[in-house]
């Protein structure tokens, strides 16, 4: 491929009218996109931690390849790839990427990128044990080689902990500077704490010229400040709206829904206490009614889950019932259920649940925290039932990954403590396909046996809120909410 010689670099343009404080408006912001978004960084923007996620919302970063609603990778960066045997894949990139710095993104400055991911400590959780390494075939032609054969190598590419940056981005090896060194859309100029962030429009963006002249953000957490700034008009585009503010929005502002392959779903501890008994976790489970929850609690923006994975997750799979063990008498058993209320629904749901484990017969003592503070006990099995909500898909865009996680002996985010041999078996016989239409039926399969297991009851699949002011057109749609600010987004001032 022919890569353009003359490479512009983007201009670091400082705008008097971001959000330093209260979000004011002025003239010479009237183009710029005012956005808040409900997580404020962790680690200075560091892609190897959670804020690689406010990286893509912003369109400040970008990954090799996408997602779409099922979970199969699309093109992003890299426009095809094959596989050259069950560990090997080259991938062809763009040729007309230029990161915000001004210098190309050629295969060694991608297998640069993808090396120092590699070598993270601690290591990043999408490669966990793969032993990546990336290598410079040509200037457009990079190769990714795992330790030992993985049917995901290339899904991996699609996590948001794997954006590339340019070179200069690593001058420190222990935290990638993403500050003017992504290539998306937008290009972060300035970096305030936790408060907010400013981006300037990549005029050399390969997707075209931004719609907007530049993007003002604001990390708020607490989700009614989030709204009332966009019933203010303070505002362009929130992520994140709680259900309870929807009916304050007035005809200024809208929101755009999208189904999200998330479930909220009640875990039991397997391990230890009250269900530890087969019988008695299948009396939880035919206690739960998910119909109150939905209809009362989330006033219809959710749907009731038929399973832990949705219908667009599963595609043309076929779902088989699970089959548990004769309900036993609870006889008033004591069970503690947490949860956690930076999501503002848990705790009222929860609630809900409570109620009815106690008409069935449990004593029910509901515990709510922050997620933070909740954690170490939720990892550790202090509770007997946990109440959370969980990305199905979670980095690759793979069902499979997500019972690897949550329900084998060995998972990282075990919460009801599931060991069970044949689980085990199951998702190692799953994960070792290759073709995509069988990991789906075989994810599919797992759902069946591990719901047999009465480990998990899943409540409801969830649905992104994203409130835009009146005239604002092209905010994301995506399912693994990664994308807010796309190429297109404009305020319609």
């Amino acid at each position: 491929m022919n890569r353009r010689t003359a490479l512009l670099a983007v201009p670091a343009l400082l705008v008097s009218g971001c959000f330093a404080g209260g979000g004011d408006s002025t003239d010479d912001a009237a183009d710029r996109l005012r956005v808040a978004l409900p997580f404020p960084p962790v680690a200075a923007l560091s892609p190897w931690t959670d804020d690689a996620l406010l990286l893509t919302r912003m369109g400040a970063a970008e990954t090799l390849v996408t997602f779409e609603a099922s979970g199969a990778a699309e093109p992003q960066l890299a426009e095809s790839w094959e596989f050259v045997d069950d560990r090997t894949a080259v991938l062809e990139l763009r040729d007309d990427v230029v990161f915000h710095d001004g210098t190309p993104m050629d295969a060694e400055a991608v297998a640069g990128s993808l090396n120092a991911a590699a070598a993270a400590d601690p290591g990043l959780r999408v490669l966990r044990d793969v032993g990546l390494v990336a290598t410079a075939v040509d200037t457009d032609t990079v190769q990714v080689q795992a330790a030992q054969a993985d049917p995901l190598l290339v899904q991996r590419l699609g996590a948001p902990s794997l954006v590339v940056l340019s070179s200069d981005a690593y001058t420190d090896p222990a935290a990638p500077d993403p500050v003017g060194h992504g290539t998306g859309p937008y290009a972060i100029t300035d970096v305030q704490g936790v408060q907010s962030a400013t981006l300037d429009a990549a005029a050399d963006y390969w997707g075209g010229p931004p719609a907007a002249d530049g993007v003002d953000v604001r990390f708020v957490d607490d989700a009614d400040s989030r709204t009332s700034s966009l019933r203010a008009g303070e505002l362009d585009v929130v992520q994140g709206v709680p259900i309870a503010q929807l009916a304050t929005l007035t005809d200024e502002q809208r929101v755009v829904t999208t189904s999200l392959p998330r479930v909220t779903a009640l875990q039991l501890n397997t391990a230890d206490g009250v269900f530890a008994d087969p019988a008695l976790r299948a009396a939880a489970v035919a206690a739960v009614d998910a119909g109150p929850v939905v209809d009362g609690v989330v006033e219809g923006q959710a749907d009731v889950a038929p399973g832990l994975l949705t219908d667009d997750t599963l595609g043309a799979a076929v779902r088989t019932a699970p089959t548990l063990p004769a309900a036993g008498d609870p006889a008033g058993a004591s069970i503690r259920l947490a949860t956690y209320d930076d999501r503002p629904e848990l705790p009222e749901a929860a609630a809900v649940l409570a109620e009815q484990l106690r008409a069935a017969g449990f004593t029910v003592e509901v515990v709510v925290q922050t997620y933070a503070t909740l954690e170490p006990d939720l990892l550790a099995g202090a509770f007997d039932a946990v109440l959370g909500s969980r990305l199905t898909l979670l980095d690759t865009g793979d069902p499979v990954g997500y019972f690897a996680t949550d329900f084998t002996c060995d998972g990282g985010y075990n919460l009801a403590r599931l060991c069970d041999p044949a689980v085990d078996a199951a998702v190692a016989a799953a994960a070792a396909l290759t073709d995509p239409r069988e990991r789906r039926q075989a994810a599919a399969d797992l759902e069946a046996q591990v719901l047999s297991t009465g480990a998990v009851v899943p409540v409801l699949h969830e649905q992104s809120r994203t409130g835009v002011a009146r005239g604002v057109q092209g905010v994301g749609a995506d399912p693994f909410e990664r994308q807010v600010v796309t190429v297109a987004t404009t305020t319609g001032r």
